[in-house]
């Protein structure tokens, strides 16, 4: 990339768009929750409903979405922060037009970003909020810095957990982590809790009901509660085949569960709660911790 072309893009990433994206993060406590099954169900409900969206795959070393998608992406990441590949170059298009940006299968450098590769990656991401209404990120599941990282420059995060004990326990530690992290801001910062694998509604509204009591109780910051989603043997059958559940089988219990969701996401209150920050504002604050 030459100098001209670095100019150019510095010049993008300073100047803030007219039109902001709504960042959402989508986490969990432990693997094997269901988590990035949420942000492509999510991704899809969104983009039935008129909005535009991309997933930022920042599981690190993993890369699930490409894999539920199906989809071979040509580049990543990596291309981007070491081949100067531009973000409309890294840009995967799956089903229904939802774009997704793979964080590399297997690159161990990835989970350990420098400030340097963030300074880089900011710069190119900030591009997204003229080509998206929505960008989901994807996060890597647990408690590790570059996952609270991304948590705490969120304004707003899904966290995914099922009535598993061991599950309930890692989202606590998560919260925990989250809420002790220094530049958390409860003021601007939101939890929702999304419970997965229920057998039933009340089964989620009682999960919920216990995690935020504990939580209000000793970390002084309660969650909003978005619904539940259904034990679906047709979820496990799209999962297999690569395509996701909502439009695997449109009359599956799990895609109205996802819909109703996203629904709720759009909804004026949650709307309201929760005011477009953009890509560069997201970044920024991982770069510099200011909002």
């Amino acid at each position: 990339m030459d100098q001209a072309e670095q100019l150019r893009i510095l010049k993008a990433g300073s100047q803030q768009p007219k039109a902001l994206a709504r960042v959402i993060a989508v986490t969990s406590g432990k693997g094997g929750v269901g988590k990035s099954n949420t942000s492509i169900n999510l991704a899809i409900q969104f983009k039935k409903m008129g909005q535009r969206v991309i997933i930022l795959d920042a599981d690190f070393g993993l890369a699930n979405i490409e894999i539920m998608f199906g989809a071979v992406p040509k580049h990543n990441l990596c291309d981007l922060i070491y081949q100067g590949k531009s973000i409309t170059d890294i840009i995967t298009w799956g089903p229904m037009g939802v774009g997704f940006i793979s964080g590399g299968s297997g690159i161990a450098g990835m989970s350990n970003l420098s400030r340097d590769y963030l300074n880089y990656i900011i710069q190119n991401l900030v591009q997204l909020d003229s080509i998206a209404d929505i960008i989901i990120v994807d996060t890597g599941a647990g408690i590790s810095d570059a996952v609270l990282e991304f948590l705490v420059a969120s304004g707003e995060i899904l966290l995914v957990t099922t009535p598993e004990p061991t599950s309930i326990t890692d989202s606590y530690s998560l919260v925990k982590a989250l809420y002790r992290h220094p530049r958390f801001n409860a003021d601007t910062i939101k939890v929702k809790l999304i419970a997965n694998r229920v057998q039933k509604e009340t089964e989620g509204e009682v999960l919920f009901k216990k995690l935020n009591a504990v939580i209000e109780r000793y970390l002084k910051v309660p969650m909003i509660y978005l619904g539940s989603v259904p034990e679906d043997s047709q979820l496990s059958k799209s999962v297999m085949q690569q395509v996701p559940v909502s439009l695997h089988d449109p009359g599956a219990k799990s895609t109205a569960a996802y819909e109703r969701i996203a629904r709720r996401l759009l909804g004026k209150e949650e709307a309201e709660r929760q005011p477009k920050r953009g890509m560069a504002a997201f970044f920024s604050y991982i770069i510099t911790g200011k909002r």
